[in-house]
């Protein structure tokens, strides 16, 4: 995980914990003190909120305890496809893409973030500027060709 996505996942947590989940029990509290909780949708509703966000604090916090952060700082000057590179690549019809490797949690294909164990990315790990790679697509194999390896600092 980078230490962007890591700070992004320490930020949800503490605002489920500080902020999002405090509400949600006040609520509870005061709809389970409306009487009849079988037909109180207040608290029926709320309790289910407050079970899902359990569950993505659980999530998080296994999430965060487990992953190693991959620092770009430390990645510098590498000649191969890792964790956390930047890499533009060709397609076939002459087209260029620039692609970020990282964690699961932080993909974005809008934003140009692949998760690194997808198939384009797990094709490109350790190739290096000017190799070719097979990737398996859904309409069949794809060869891409790297143009540009770099580790951002961001």
């Amino acid at each position: 995980m980078t230490p962007t996505g890591h700070a992004v996942l320490d930020k949800e947590m503490d605002w489920l914990i500080l902020e999002e989940r405090p509400k949600i029990c006040a609520i509870v509290s005061w709809a389970a003190g409306n009487g009849d909780r079988s037909e109180n949708g207040d608290y029926i509703y709320n309790k289910k909120r407050l079970r899902e966000i359990d569950g993505r604090l659980r999530y998080l916090m296994k999430k965060l305890d487990k992953s190693k952060i991959v620092d770009p700082k430390d990645q510098q000057n590498l000649e191969r496809i890792y964790f956390g590179a930047r890499v533009t690549y060709a397609r076939a019809d002459d087209s260029e893409v620039t692609v970020h490797l990282v964690g699961v949690d932080e993909a974005d294909f809008e934003k140009g973030k692949i998760n690194w164990l997808s198939p384009v990315g797990k094709a490109m790990l350790k190739a290096e500027e000017g190799d070719t790679v097979k990737v398996r697509t859904d309409g069949g194999i794809e060869e891409i060709e790297i143009v540009e390896i770099a580790y951002p600092l961001d």
